[in-house]
């Protein structure tokens, strides 16, 4: 018998889903639309492709992402966000906006942001 797990609050549910380094980040730049796997990468350039696999499996079995295989050669893949997966866009657009702001209130400024160009 599998025992479920139980939580404290809220914020405990949302941090397993989209916390730690990457998951974030994959989300953040799934809310602009659909991305190929190197897409990804190379907005993220310091993840490695065994943990972007690992996080996007995640996203994936939580479902707020979704895989989309094309059969062609070569083999095409694609993610995005389900509608599910879309409701976390405004949770992400706050994380950013307080990111902004820590970098401000930390450093006096925000030169450590790097612009995101899509």
């Amino acid at each position: 018998m599998n025992k479920q797990k139980k939580y404290m609050i809220g914020v405990e549910v949302t941090l397993e889903v989209i916390g730690g380094k990457w998951k974030g980040v994959i989300l953040y730049h799934l809310t602009n639309g659909k991305k190929r796997t190197n897409e990804l990468r190379s907005l993220m350039p310091e993840i490695t492709q065994r943990m972007l696999t690992k996080q996007l499996r995640e996203l994936e079995r939580d479902k707020v992402i979704n895989r989309h295989m094309y059969n062609e050669i070569p083999l095409r893949v694609e993610y995005e966000l389900t509608e599910y997966g879309l409701s976390l866009k405004t949770i992400l657009d706050h994380f950013c906006l307080w990111g902004e702001n820590h970098l401000e209130h930390i450093h006096g400024n925000k030169d450590l942001l790097e612009q995101w160009k899509y």
